[in-house]
């Protein structure tokens, strides 16, 4: 059994490096040019981990098993404390990352199941869009979960190469809620189902070899690499070398297996001598589906977990690894998002930006180390669907009522059968997370100031996205692709 990480222990573990780093906003030296020295665009590596909690890895508080890959990234890059997806769950937050924008602005808010008639449109420019004209090798090997038919497939938006599954791996006739109400869950390779139920203890290990094939493969030119790990999403499943090795319990293993795939991937680039050309980030979709005890991870001491506006839901345990121009062993702690990953590696990159509004916003500033860097962004917005429930600015997060789910004091679920969520509401709620990372205080009454100013941040946010709970349709929408 995994021990619980109280709100002290968790504190002592990431808030004395957050100290340092917060009197400079993230500390280290500016390099002249990210790309100083180098003949070529640097390539980029971004592995993203499914339903992974804020403390389930070494660098963010996890202490009943070992990490030492991860490890090894935040000691030699940047750890980001206040980094966030743009969702609480799978396909939104995806879309995002790979738009740059709220998945509100795409069409994309909601979770698409197998044969959605909607998935990533044709007028969006993914990650790999946006580099593939620079001359960039690209390939996905992992979960999509953008849209199952053909027009949608990371094929058809970019990737050169794809292994893997088109949505999450619980979504199988063997789901433990809803048996046979889905059908066979497919592998597909390129744009041909390989499999049908294939051996998900493999997957991890299917995914790293093909990601380690691809950097060897295209050692000699610019490349961007995206690895949507299935795991650590229900059903676990880990192979026999890690079956058992953390004698932690099931998901333990399968996050110790999820640190050995990074490791590989570190020490290919090092092996080959791309270390010193390549970023690698590591984020997660979202945060723990907790209602399956003890197959999620742990949340503590944030607030709720996956499907929630709470800080449980969707801040992620990210790191930022790249020698020797990313300052090693540092920690930022300021407002950041998997939106604004494509615009930071277009411009480390030297490529356009998509013509249409995206949401995301250049932190090169933050990873470099300049002094005095702050988040680029005023606000930052959660929406559930096309409700929005918060809004963020600085170390205030403002919490308009509505309802959500938790498990409060219920029994806590073994072995993979989820236990019952219970519905609750918030009311209107401010907190300061800079002293109140768990949303425990609210203090609306103590700053109406505070509150006037992010409640205007969310009107104008408002014109531009909507909010169904106040009827409000917004401008700046685009359409989801359509079959």
């Amino acid at each position: 059994m995994r021990r619980e990480l109280n709100r002290r222990e968790f504190l002592r573990t990431i808030g004395l490096a957050a100290v340092g780093a917060a009197a400079s906003g993230c500390a280290g030296a500016l390099r002249a040019s990210a790309n100083e020295g180098k003949d070529r665009p640097p390539n980029f590596v971004v592995i993203f981990i499914d339903d992974m909690a804020y403390a389930d890895i070494g660098p963010f508080g996890a202490r009943d098993y070992p990490t030492p890959n991860l490890d090894r990234m935040a000691a030699e890059g940047v750890r980001f404390t206040d980094f966030y997806a743009a969702a609480s769950s799978c396909t939104p937050s995806r879309a995002a990352l790979m738009t740059g924008c709220y998945p509100q602005r795409v069409g994309l808010p909601d979770v698409l199941g197998p044969n959605a008639k909607i998935g990533i449109s044709d007028q969006e420019k993914t990650i790999a869009e946006v580099l593939k004209p620079l001359g960039y090798a690209t390939a996905c090997y992992g979960k999509w979960h953008l849209g199952d038919k053909l027009k949608f497939l990371p094929t058809r938006h970019g990737f050169d190469e794809y292994f893997g599954l088109p949505y999450s791996n619980d979504m199988w006739p063997r789901h433990p809620e809803a048996p046979q109400a889905y059908p066979d869950l497919p592998l597909i390779e390129g744009e041909r189902v390989v499999a049908y139920d294939p051996d998900q203890t493999q997957l991890t290990t299917w995914y790293t070899e093909r990601a380690v094939r691809f950097i060897e493969k295209n050692k000699d030119r610019p490349f961007f690499l995206y690895v949507p790990h299935s795991m650590v999403h229900v059903p676990l499943h880990v192979s026999d070398k890690f079956k058992d090795k953390s004698g932690k319990g099931l998901f333990a293993d399968v996050v110790m297996e999820i640190d050995w795939s990074v490791g590989q991937i570190l020490s290919t680039l090092t092996r080959l001598g791309l270390d010193k050309n390549t970023m690698v980030v590591f984020c997660s979709d979202n945060g723990p589906w907790l209602s399956y005890g003890d197959h999620a991870g742990c949340a503590a001491p944030l607030r709720e977990g996956k499907g929630t506006t709470f800080e449980g839901g969707q801040r992620e345990p990210t790191l930022f690894w790249w020698p020797g121009t990313i300052p090693a062993g540092k920690t930022c702690n300021e407002l950041t998002s998997t939106m604004d990953l494509l615009p930071t590696m277009a411009r480390l990159a030297g490529a356009q930006l998509p013509a249409h509004k995206i949401d995301g916003k250049d932190i090169w500033p933050l990873l470099a180390g300049q002094a005095g860097a702050k988040s680029p962004h005023e606000a930052f917005f959660f929406y559930q669907s096309f409700a929005l429930e918060a809004v963020r600015s600085g170390p205030w997060k403002l919490h308009f009522p509505h309802a959500y789910r938790t498990l409060g004091d219920g029994p806590r679920a073994v072995g993979g059968v989820p236990a019952k969520y219970k519905q609750a509401k918030t009311e209107l709620a401010l907190y300061n997370l800079e002293t109140d990372i768990g949303e425990q205080h609210n203090v609306a009454d103590q700053n109406p100031d505070v509150v006037a100013r992010l409640q205007r941040l969310a009107d104008a946010m408002r014109q531009d996205l909507g909010d169904s709970a106040r009827k409000a349709e917004g401008t700046g929408r685009r359409p989801s692709g359509q079959v």
